[in-house]
């Protein structure tokens, strides 16, 4: 499985638990794997339930720099698409070594595109291009 099918599998992961309660995310990982054709190997199903896991643990902090960075926008005016993208790609960011800021924030991007409004990915890139400035990061 691509890296880009792994992240895109931690979204729509991620946008589920926007529904349902935390403690229950076990039963929605093995619910959402039963409705997919895609079927990961032991170290990648072990990959998405760490990142998973990594980014509902962080949520709070990933939520505070959403926050800070859009201007004029309370989370619960931004879109749950939006939301689980940013807060994958500031993971990512600030917490995963193996990933490029330039690839994080590539990968928000064209996810914002696909999964987002018409202006999804420019806002996406503008809180993004606000937060690399701020904790730094090559891209």
């Amino acid at each position: 499985m691509t890296r880009h099918r792994v992240r895109e599998h931690i979204f729509k992961i991620l946008f589920g638990t926007e529904f349902h309660s935390v403690q229950e995310i076990d039963e929605q990982y093995d619910m959402y794997w039963s409705t997919e054709d895609d079927e990961p190997t032991d170290k990648e199903h072990e990959e998405i339930k760490a990142k998973i896991k990594a980014i509902i643990d962080n949520k709070a902090e990933l939520d505070d720099y959403i926050e800070r960075f859009a201007k004029g926008w309370k989370l619960n005016r931004i879109g749950n698409a939006d939301l689980n993208i940013l807060r994958i790609a500031i993971y990512e960011i600030k917490y995963d070594d193996n990933v490029p800021v330039k690839v994080a924030i590539n990968e928000a991007v064209e996810f914002a595109k696909e999964y987002g409004t018409d202006n999804s990915s420019a806002f996406v890139n503008g809180i993004l291009a606000g937060i690399v400035d701020e904790i730094g990061g090559d891209c």
